[in-house]
């Protein structure tokens, strides 16, 4: 799994995932995450290049998603894979993890 953090515009900041986000996966985003998380600002989990998530990696952005509400902020997931969007439907967390298509639908997702 590989992380990155850059700003989203002046409203949030965005989390770049690539890989698999299991056991090894989650361990390595959670310290990243969660200090992100604890600033309560916007989030944007942009995770096209996440091909695969199990549960341990659903516990780090819904503990994400919220501490990020705690300060009135929202998280929002932007271009999950299909295979990740199914896991997050199924999981009845859309309420908790909005998933958005593009960066514009993103940014109409944060300003609500």
């Amino acid at each position: 799994m590989d992380i990155s953090i850059s700003d989203f515009g002046s409203a949030a900041k965005r989390v770049t995932l690539k890989g698999k986000l299991d056991i090894a996966g989650a361990q390595k985003i959670e310290l990243p995450l969660a200090t992100l998380a604890g600033t309560r600002s916007n989030i944007v989990i942009d995770m096209a290049g996440v091909d695969f998530i199990a549960s341990i990696g659903i516990r780090q952005l819904v503990m994400a998603a919220k501490a990020v509400a705690r300060g009135a902020g929202r998280l929002v997931l932007l271009a999950p894979t299909p295979p990740v969007a199914d896991v997050i439907v199924t999981s009845g967390l859309l309420d908790l993890l909005p998933m958005v298509r593009t960066e514009d639908e993103a940014r109409t997702a944060l300003a609500r």
